[in-house]
């Protein structure tokens, strides 16, 4: 099994800050996300049958849409969701050969593709359905902030971004240094009562979320059923529960 790495004092805890107030579901997060990470060989396209019934293949990053609320205080909420990157994640844990792994200078969570067997037990895991096996190369894949990106000092300093924060036309995305107390994602996410995905699972995301603003203690209802909640992390738990099922 594989271990984590010992905590660095001043180590940089890089993630994604989603405000969910001003995702207006575009899907431009995912067509960039998914253009980036297959180097332009399928673009925005599954990797099979893209034009069939049917069209399939691996995608890092997905947004679901959930209706919240009656009538007037009625609107719709798009989630957005990948990879948190977690500081106890129980998918590098899990990994019988080491493929898996979290790196120590800025807690980004990473797959070794000549390392992984593609056994598939870090998708078991995960409690957030972050991993994607990709069955062409028989290997674990997920969302790596685009760190190929990041750290490409040939790239401008500004286009130094997840591909998928640079692409949102609503700056509903934000990157940057949840360690640090005084970047500004880690002010946003104080002043926004920025939320953990499932707390109670202990697995401490790094990403947050920014909860609805607009949202008012109202009846929230899928296809199935209906649940009470009261916004924020309440709001954020159910949604989770109804994506785990």
């Amino acid at each position: 099994m594989t271990s984590l790495p010992a905590p660095q004092p001043g180590a940089k805890k890089l993630g994604l800050v989603i405000d969910l107030d001003t995702c207006v579901g575009c899907h431009a997060c995912v067509v960039s996300c998914k253009e980036w990470n297959a180097f332009g060989e399928t673009g925005p396209l599954p990797e099979f049958g893209p034009y069939q019934a049917e069209p399939w293949g691996v995608w890092l990053n997905r947004v679901h849409t959930f209706e919240v609320g009656d009538g007037e205080d009625g609107r719709t909420v798009y989630f957005p969701k990948n990879c948190y990157h977690c500081e106890e994640p129980d998918c590098v844990t899990v990994c019988p050969t080491g493929a898996s792994y979290k790196r120590a200078e800025d807690g980004i969570v990473l797959v070794d593709a000549a390392l992984c067997i593609g056994c598939k037990l870090c998708s078991w895991a995960c409690p957030y359905g972050a991993r994607e096996f990709d069955e062409d190369g028989g290997v674990m894949k997920k969302c790596t902030l685009c760190v190929d990106r990041i750290y490409d000092e040939n790239l401008p300093e500004g286009d130094r971004i997840p591909a998928c924060v640079a692409a949102c036309p609503t700056s509903a995305r934000h990157f940057g240094d949840l360690g640090d107390a005084s970047s500004a994602v880690s002010k946003l996410v104080a002043e926004r009562g920025g939320c953990d995905s499932m707390p109670e699972m202990g697995y401490r995301p790094v990403s947050k979320y920014l909860p609805p603003r607009s949202i008012r203690p109202t009846r929230v209802r899928d296809e199935r059923s209906e649940h009470k909640t009261a916004g924020g992390n309440g709001f954020l738990q159910w949604i989770d529960r109804v994506l785990s099922r």
